[in-house]
Order: C-alpha cells, then sequence, then structure tokens
C-alpha cells in the first residue's frame, strides 16, 4: 500500500461533499485515450497506489473500489492491502462491472464528477445513458483529483523528430492524400484526430513524451481542401521541422488552441472525428453549429496494413532482436552455470545491453516482464530493486520483452528452464506451445476476424480444464505503438466490431497459463498476415511469422507434440538457425545452434 492513499481519499472525499458529488470516477486515460500516460494524467495510479497500466477507481462517501482485470489481479490485491479500496474483479461472471455498480448504488439526485478530459465521447453517452436510468447525473466539467493534487507532474516537453523517409517509406504528403481522399467519400470537410499514434504516423513524426511508445502530446485538424494543422507544444519542433512541415501543408499551433479551432467550424463545415477516440472536453468546444460524422479514423486502419517495404524493415529488425536475445540469454545461462548470483533485474539489464548494441536501436518498446517462478504468474508482473526475485538453476522463468527500432516495433516472450523442471511446467508449456502452433498454422477465409480465430490457441488448455485470462493477439504498430488496433485475437464479446484480418496487418500470438503462487507460462512471437491461396471458394489468409529467437524446448515435453507440431517447432527453429546465424560467432552461435536443433 502506497502510505499516501488514506490521505489523498480523504481529501478527495473532502472535495467531493463541498461540491456536492456523490461518486467519482477516475478512469485510467488522458486526453488522447491512450493505454500508456505521462505521469502528469496518472491521476488513477496517484490516488490509488495501484501501478498497472489498466484499472478504473470509483470513489464514493463511504466507499472505494478499484476495477481491473484478472492480469492485475494478485498485482492489484498486494498494492491495495490496507489502502480502504476494495479490488472489483473484472470480466468474472456475476462480478459487476464498474458501471453496472454505479447504476446500482447511485441514488436518484446524485451526481458522478468524471474528468472530461479523461474520458471518451462514447463512453460518456453510454454512462449518462445509465445515470438517467436512476435518475442520476453526469458532471465532466470538474477535475476534483486535478484540484488536490498539489505537486502534479507537468506536461512532458521532449522533442519532436522526423521519422527518416527510408524508414517510414511513404511521406506524409503521400499519407494525407489517402486520408482526404477517405475524407471526402465520408462527406467531411475537417477531420480531428487525437490519437497520438495515428498522428505520428500520418505526419512522420515521433517523440517521447509517452514511456517506451515513441509518440508526441498533439491533436490534429485536417482539411480536406486546405492544410493541416498539427497542435502541439511550443518549442517541441526544430525551426528545420516547422519549415519542412509547412512545405507539406501541416500549420503548427500551440497544444492548448485545439479547442478554439473547433470552436471556429461553421454551418458549411463538416467535422469526423472517432467518438471513441475524442474526449469529452475536446469534443463540447466542436461549434454547435457544424456538422458532426463520427467515425473511426481511417488512419487507424490505414497504418495497420504495413507496406512490403515495411515489412522488409521488419523482418531485418527480427533478426538484429533475435541476435540480442540469443547472446543475452547465452550471457545469462553462462552466469547461472557459474554460480554467479542473477536476479530479475539483471535480465533487464542483460536484454537492455544487448539491444542498445544493436543499429538503429531507439529503446524498449515496454517495460521488461521478468517473472521467475511464481512472479512468472503475474502477467504484467515487473521487478524493482524493492521487490525481485533472485534465480537459482532450477524452475521456469517468463521474459517478455521489445524493442523499438526506427525500422519496426518487436514483443517477444520465451520461457526458460534454468535447470530442472517439474512434470507440470513441462505439461503446461507443452500445452500452451501447442495452441501457438496451431493458431501460427492456420489458414482462414478473406474476411475472417480474430475473435473467430482466439478459439484455436485455447483449445489444448481447454480440453485438460484450463484458460487464460488475457487476449492471444494484438496489432503492433511500425515504430509505434507496441499495443495498435483496430484488430485483435481475443475472445468474441457481444455487440463488438469485428475487424476482418488483413494482408500486412502485424499481430502477436501469445497463448499463456498462469497458476498463481507456482509458475507462468506465455510463448509470444510476431506474425503477418499473409495471402495463402485462392480456391472455389474464396481467397485464404494465414500467418507469416516475423519472430526469431529459439523457444527453450528444455521447457517442453516433446511426447506431448504430435508429428505435424513437431514439424513445425523444427522447421521454425531452422528458420531461425539460417536468418540468424551470419550475425553471431563463437560462443553465441554455439548457443544458437544447440537450441535450435531438432527435436
Amino acid at each position: 500500500m502506497d502510505n499516501a492513499t488514506p490521505i489523498r481519499l480523504a481529501a478527495l472525499r473532502q472535495t467531493m461533499q463541498q461540491r456536492g458529488i456523490a461518486a467519482c470516477l477516475i478512469p485510467s486515460a488522458d486526453p488522447h485515450l491512450s493505454e500508456y500516460l505521462p505521469e502528469h494524467w496518472q491521476a488513477r495510479t496517484w490516488l490509488s497506489g495501484f501501478t498497472g497500466s489498466a484499472g478504473t477507481l470509483v470513489v464514493t462517501a463511504d466507499h472505494a473500489g478499484l476495477w481491473t482485470d484478472s492480469r492485475y489481479f494478485t498485482q492489484a490485491t498486494q498494492q491495495l492491502a490496507g489502502s480502504g479500496i476494495e479490488l472489483m474483479r473484472q470480466r468474472l461472471a456475476h462480478a459487476p462491472e464498474h458501471l453496472d455498480w454505479l447504476q446500482q448504488h447511485l441514488q436518484p439526485g446524485q451526481t458522478l464528477a468524471v474528468a472530461g478530459d479523461s474520458l471518451a465521447l462514447a463512453t460518456a453517452r453510454q454512462l449518462d445513458g445509465r445515470l438517467q436510468g436512476v435518475g442520476a447525473r453526469l458532471r465532466t466539467d470538474l477535475d476534483l483529483p486535478g484540484e488536490i493534487w498539489r505537486d502534479r507532474p507537468a506536461l512532458p516537453g521532449n522533442p519532436v523528430v522526423e521519422h527518416p523517409l527510408r524508414y517510414a517509406i511513404t511521406s506524409r504528403a503521400d499519407k494525407l492524400s489517402r486520408l482526404r481522399t477517405a475524407m471526402r467519400k465520408l462527406g467531411a470537410s475537417h477531420h480531428l484526430i487525437s490519437s497520438l499514434d495515428d498522428i505520428a504516423w500520418l505526419t512522420n513524426l515521433r517523440g517521447s513524451d509517452v514511456e517506451c511508445n515513441p509518440v508526441f502530446l498533439g491533436h490534429l485538424l485536417v482539411q480536406a481542401a486546405g492544410h493541416a494543422t498539427l497542435f502541439v507544444g511550443r518549442g517541441k519542433l526544430n525551426d528545420a521541422l516547422v519549415v519542412a512541415l509547412a512545405a507539406d501543408g501541416i500549420r503548427i499551433a500551440d497544444y492548448a488552441t485545439v479547442t478554439d479551432a473547433l470552436g471556429e467550424l461553421t454551418a458549411e463545415d463538416s467535422l469526423l472525428f472517432d467518438s471513441g477516440r475524442v474526449v469529452v472536453s475536446v469534443a463540447a468546444a466542436i461549434a454547435p453549429a457544424a456538422k458532426t460524422i463520427q467515425a473511426a479514423n481511417p488512419t487507424t486502419l490505414l497504418k495497420s496494413r504495413k507496406s512490403e517495404a515495411e515489412l522488409d524493415h521488419i523482418r531485418e529488425v527480427m533478426r538484429r532482436d533475435g541476435t540480442a536475445l540469443v547472446r543475452a540469454f547465452r550471457r545469462l545461462e553462462e552466469r547461472l552455470v557459474a554460480g554467479m548470483s542473477q536476479t530479475e533485474l539483471d535480465v533487464d539489464t542483460l536484454l537492455r545491453e544487448e539491444r542498445a548494441a544493436q543499429a538503429d536501436f531507439v529503446g524498449e518498446s515496454f517495460a521488461t516482464i521478468a517473472g521467475y517462478q511464481a512472479n512468472g504468474a503475474l502477467p504484467h508482473y515487473r521487478a524493482t530493486p524493492e521487490a525481485h526475485s533472485t534465480l537459482k538453476p532450477q524452475g521456469l522463468l517468463l521474459v517478455d520483452s521489445g524493442g523499438q527500432y526506427l525500422g519496426g516495433t518487436t514483443d517477444i516472450t520465451r520461457v526458460l528452464a534454468l535447470g530442472e523442471t517439474t512434470a507440470e511446467q513441462r505439461r503446461d508449456a507443452t500445452l500452451t506451445m501447442k495452441g501457438m502452433i496451431a493458431l501460427s498454422r492456420a489458414r482462414f477465409p478473406r474476411g475472417a476476424s480474430g475473435p473467430q480465430l482466439d478459439a484455436l490457441a485455447r483449445a489444448p488448455l481447454w480440453a485438460s480444464g484450463m484458460d487464460y485470462g488475457h487476449g492471444t493477439g494484438h496489432g503492433v504498430g511500425y515504430f509505434l505503438n507496441v499495443h495498435e488496433g483496430p484488430h485483435g485475437i481475443r475472445p468474441p464479446v457481444p455487440g463488438a466490431t469485428l475487424v476482418p484480418l488483413e494482408p500486412g496487418m502485424i499481430t502477436s500470438i501469445e497463448p499463456g497459463l498462469y497458476k498463481a503462487g507456482r509458475h507462468g507460462i506465455r510463448h509470444e512471437n510476431l506474425a503477418v498476415v499473409v495471402e495463402a491461396d485462392k480456391t472455389e471458394f474464396g481467397e485464404f489468409y494465414a500467418f507469416e511469422t516475423l519472430t526469431l529467437c529459439p523457444f527453450d524446448r528444455r521447457a517442453l515435453e516433446p511426447d506431448l507434440l504430435n508429428p505435424e507440431e513437431r514439424a513445425w517447432l523444427d522447421d521454425y527453429h531452422a528458420t531461425v538457425r539460417a536468418a540468424l546465424s551470419p550475425l553471431l560467432e563463437d560462443a553465441d552461435l554455439a548457443w544458437l545452434e544447440r537450441h535450435c536443433a531438432p527435436l
């Protein structure tokens, strides 16, 4: 527990009472509805002490609840202990989600407050409808946590830089032209974009305002016939970059003035925006006379389909990243064999050192997860100097890590056997591997979506009465966010839009299995959707595996794999050996050869 949590909750409740607020909702969000947030908008973390990336805090006069999903149950239990905040487990049968809970507990005439700069317009509409049903109301003009957060961090002021065209491939002028074509088809004269990865992709700019994500704070207003305006913090762009953007028809304005520009729209204007990716406080500034068209940002789909030139860069990045992993894992293995003391923190350091030695490496794509034994059962575990485990020459180490390179973004998980393993551990790792192989080998018709394929990865675990609580795959950006839409591989959700998987889309394939207090398993590769075949029944697609790093076969029970599965694993390792061996020598090459040998 953060010792300050009870004090901060008391201050929030006092402010709520003064303002006549019955409940305050604090989401994990910023004005761009990002997954990972600058410190300025981490109010939920500051108030609760819970540091997981996903969670929603609800505070009333006599109750405080933190809603999060199964990835964080153990972490939240530990961090909320003694805080006065109850863990509310999400996505479990008969467990109310926070909207249901609010609807059940708010009384007629009571008010719920949510900061309008942290709430999507679409979510606000849903929430308002729920509250009206019980006679309560919603206020989004109050930032109650902000009123008591005296030492709130300032907005990040890191510089914005150009993504070199040799890596970006397509000029921003061409990207803007494609966007404007989509705008005209929708009848839009203007288009507002607030999502940071869409802006970075469209403008061929990158930044470092969000940890591990090469994006910068900004809004973009694009005219279908005219210029575009980038609203960004003053001083973040140098003069040369401002001139280059102007040559492509992009003007610069101060970050805070986006609402002024929206207020200047007229009855002749039609504004396109995504109500799920624009916050209430920004949407409220749109001139009432302007017409609105609410639909998905065209850029979200455009950037998800990587070109062949981009994929060539990504394949090269995978060779470099795989080389770094081989060297790091070999060094770790040698240290353990030599009896050197190694911790989960040392694993993080080794990976960072080896990736940093690779050409065009920019940084990590997320904080490394190195979980030994029971810590591996925490899907988003992070070792800290205050709390970490020392490795021993036995059991399993789960390592989930990734890098940001000018030519692409990586994300990979491997489970290493550090010594003797149990039959249960090997069985669990193999059943999870069977699911990964099944999905990696899949052929599927054009139009199929991730939720339609998700069960392929779960079936071997289901057959043994086991499952995992996270999605099986997420999209990955191109030197952008490690989690990218619009596609994903996850269990079907009633009413959710099914986004077809299309050639050029990159997705992770990462089934897992987690046994609290014992061990965790996750195998993860990145793969790209490719054309496979055309038959009398139509076009069929498949996955090309991109990630290049051996699996630790010592963690597996080969007898549980059928001949087709053994052949896939042997073929994968042959591909890894052929791709990486020219980049390795001596002990590193010997390690690769040993770990890529056929079963």
